[in-house]
């Protein structure tokens, strides 16, 4: 059996960005000393947002990171 899904791990600091569209399973920790913000809500330091496995895939994400540190893993 091929192997289908990809894995993505990155930090993004003092940035914005979004999780790519069509992604099956998110983490977004935020790492850093501020508070950030994904899909449009408030993530406090220290706190992890989840997107788990529904069976297809996500709209894109959109995250800003800004003074603070945001550890993202995907699986497209």
């Amino acid at each position: 059996m091929d192997i289908l899904a990809t894995i993505v791990e990155q930090n993004f600091s003092d940035d914005s960005g979004e999780l790519a569209s069509g992604f099956l399973f998110a983490s977004v920790k935020n790492t850093g000393s501020n508070p950030a913000t994904v899909n449009s809500l408030t993530l406090p330091p220290g706190e992890a947002k989840n997107y788990p496995f529904i069976g297809k895939g996500y709209n894109a994400v959109p995250f800003d990171a800004t003074d603070t540190t945001l550890q993202v893993m995907y699986i497209l």
